[in-house]
């Protein structure tokens, strides 16, 4: 049975396919844009792709995973600016840090990572082309724009009524999108190629208009004509891409090929609130892995809450979603433990790769093989894994053989690890201060400050265990 996958553009459940001509199914991801340290929201639409990627791989299919590194726009310009570096050696640290967080949740690399930069020379000539067809024009500042009344189907993605498309400044998430802060001659238009202004510093490069650096939309398409080819088998990305950056794709490649059909298959996932609410800096619910971390949880903690919600549905995340991801963990490997000695294994020969290849059969786990292989469907697969897990009799050991593999090879699909050992939380600046505070108050003996102090500490997590020389900080 393949895998099933809604499609954004059709509005259906489609099979996942190799083209004919092709000896590998390939997948473009919409990757980060390196000013900053990417945040839990950027992670769930990564990881589920890696999800993605892993239930194609487990069903037999060969994938080419492309995901871009956008190093050259507006934010990453200001960013390299504002800190007195390069734009290379500033976005060189941010792409370490993603790589760093990656890792550290389990994410299988791209076989492609291709730079925005590098590939200025491959947009050009895609501008190029779209001029030479009439799909693009040039202004009097220099800048180039794609010409949207020039493409009949535009819109298509997002369903669009075109009669009522009037501007590019929204994002199909609802927020602004301030990729294209060029003029331009209709409201409809976005940048291909943006004339250099003073405040771009020496950010620029040479072009047949002028001096300059590309647009958004335009480096995504060149990327992925030059590693997948004009039509390619699934492109991926957040909801908020859909429109106008996937449109813009759809629009500015076909027009500039000649070639209909992009992308076969377009997987979009929906946006993560935090505490039932939208995540911004202003209300300090923007988490980094790192911050997560410093709360004593785990990347593998981390991953597994992400990944609790169907990719189609808001995700509402929670501090608490997390501790219940951790005892979902706990709870596995109590259960591995016991049905391991039955079915002849070791904890060593669990967590090896080649666990999971030890078996063609999913034992009783081959509903939660079925969950995802149905419209990749984690909560359903976690709900399935989760009622073998909740029976009472242990199996026979050839049957206990068949469910270890099975529950081995689902775990590599979804990139969960049972059995990591657990560092010791990092101490926050401001625990350690109230912890320091607290000593100084109990050895003085101001045993009311002392008190107040110890409940503000646990206010924000921490408990703290005293000894007759010293004291412990540790994650509540």
């Amino acid at each position: 049975m393949p895998v099933f996958l809604h499609d954004t553009m059709s509005r259906e459940l489609r099979p996942l396919l190799t083209k004919p001509d092709k000896a590998s199914f390939g997948m473009y991801c919409c990757g980060p844009t390196v000013y900053g340290p990417a945040h839990i929201g950027n992670f769930r639409t990564f990881i589920l792709q890696d999800v993605l990627r892993r239930t194609l791989e487990a069903s037999g299919i060969k994938v080419k995973h492309v995901r871009n590194i956008t190093d050259v726009d507006d934010k990453t310009i200001r960013g390299a600016l504002a800190a007195g570096q390069s734009l290379a050696t500033f976005t060189q640290g941010w792409t370490d840090k993603f790589h760093k967080d990656c890792t550290a949740l389990g994410l299988l690399p791209p076989h492609i990572e291709p730079g925005a930069v590098v590939h200025i020379p491959q947009q050009v000539a895609m501008i190029e082309a779209l001029i030479k067809r009439g799909h693009a024009y040039v202004a009097k500042d220099g800048s180039v724009y794609f010409k949207v009344c020039s493409c009949s189907d535009y819109g298509k993605l997002s369903h669009l009524d075109r009669s009522k498309l009037q501007t590019q400044d929204t994002n199909s998430a609802g927020q602004a999108n301030d990729a294209d802060e060029y003029d331009r001659e209709s409201a409809n238009d976005f940048a291909l190629w943006k004339a250099y202004k003073p405040e771009d510093g020496e950010n620029f490069w040479p072009s047949p208009w002028g001096k300059g650096r590309p647009g958004w939309h335009i480096e995504c398409s060149a990327m992925s004509l030059e590693h997948l080819g004009a039509t390619f088998d699934l492109h991926g990305g957040g909801v908020d891409l859909c429109f106008p950056h996937h449109e813009n794709e759809i629009a500015q490649t076909e027009c500039a090929t000649g070639i209909k059909g992009f992308a076969a298959h377009w997987f979009h996932s929906a946006h993560l609130l935090v505490e039932g609410d939208k995540m911004s800096k202003s209300k300090g619910n923007l988490y980094t892995l790192e911050q997560l971390i410093e709360k004593g949880f785990t990347p593998n903690e981390v991953r597994y809450a992400l990944i609790s919600g169907h990719y189609r549905t808001p995700l509402n995340f929670t501090l608490h979603g997390v501790e219940n991801a951790r005892s979902a963990i706990a709870k596995l490997e109590r259960w591995v433990d016991r049905i391991l000695p039955v079915a002849g294994f070791s904890r060593a020969e669990f967590v090896a790769p080649q666990v999971h290849e030890l078996q063609t059969t999913w034992g009783r786990f081959a509903p939660a093989w079925e969950a995802l292989q149905n419209d990749l469907n984690i909560p359903g697969c976690l709900g399935q894994i989760f009622t073998v897990v909740g029976e009472r009799e242990d199996p026979t050991p050839a049957q206990a053989r068949q469910d270890v593999c099975g529950l081995a090879k689902l775990l590599q699909a979804l990139g969960l690890v049972l059995f990591v050992a657990k560092a010791e939380a990092a101490i926050p600046v401001e625990v350690a201060e109230l912890g320091a505070r607290r000593w100084a108050a109990k050895q003085g003996k101001d045993f009311a400050a002392a008190d107040q102090l110890r409940k503000d500490l646990s206010a924000l997590g921490w408990t703290m265990l005293d000894r007759k020389d010293g004291y412990d900080l540790k994650k509540a």
